[in-house]
């Protein structure tokens, strides 16, 4: 079982300082950056989740994920037509795919994902989106026919939301926001850890 808390960063920096806390799983999520500065920083993030045995999942860049030696990426549903999931696979890197309605789900299964995520659960200020929050009631039924591939919830999430959210049928929960925004990002990378390892 991946860890049940997964946060994600835009910055090898937050690694660096939150890492050591105890994060496992961990993405990284760099937008409108040089290819230059998005290898070096998945270079960086790869050093120091290998030195805490945490797992690393890039968002998008495969291809980079792939030449670096990672073992995990997230791919969203825009970039799915231009990744060449089969290629992934016979190098044995693991595959999360974003979800947001029933034909997104069905795209993302037809690629034997090793996670679906689904969101967001709540109201999020991470990025404007054309979907409304999907509420918790949505895991339930994403659930139900996703079967044992572990289900994400993403956005709006805090370590209290995050109990409704395995409630419904959330196997892992991730945060953004949550942790970057807080005025003290290490004790509250402590609360989520306390929370999520008491579900």
């Amino acid at each position: 079982m991946i860890s049940k808390f997964y946060p994600i960063f835009d910055s090898s920096l937050w690694l660096k300082k939150l890492i050591p806390g105890g994060i496992k799983f961990v993405q990284l999520r760099i937008k409108n950056q040089p290819k230059t500065k998005i290898r070096y920083e998945i270079q960086k993030a790869k050093l120091i989740c290998d030195k805490y045995d945490a797992i690393l999942v890039i968002n998008d860049y495969w291809e980079m994920a792939l030449e670096e030696n990672c073992s995990f990426v997230h791919i969203g549903q825009e970039d799915l037509l231009n990744c060449d999931i089969k290629k992934l696979k016979l190098n044995s890197i693991k595959i999360g795919i974003s979800t947001h309605d029933q034909d997104e789900l069905e795209t993302a299964l037809s690629n034997s994902p090793d996670y679906i995520a689904l969101g967001p659960i709540y109201p999020t200020i991470l990025k404007k989106m054309k979907w409304g929050h999907q509420g918790v009631r949505k895991l339930t039924d994403w659930k139900k026919q996703i079967g044992e591939i572990p289900l994400v919830a993403i956005g709006g999430m805090t370590p209290e939301r995050s109990l409704e959210a395995f409630d419904a049928g959330a196997d892992i929960v991730s945060a953004v926001t949550d942790i970057t925004l807080n005025e003290n990002p290490k004790n509250r990378v402590i609360k989520w850890l306390e929370t999520v390892n008491n579900v």
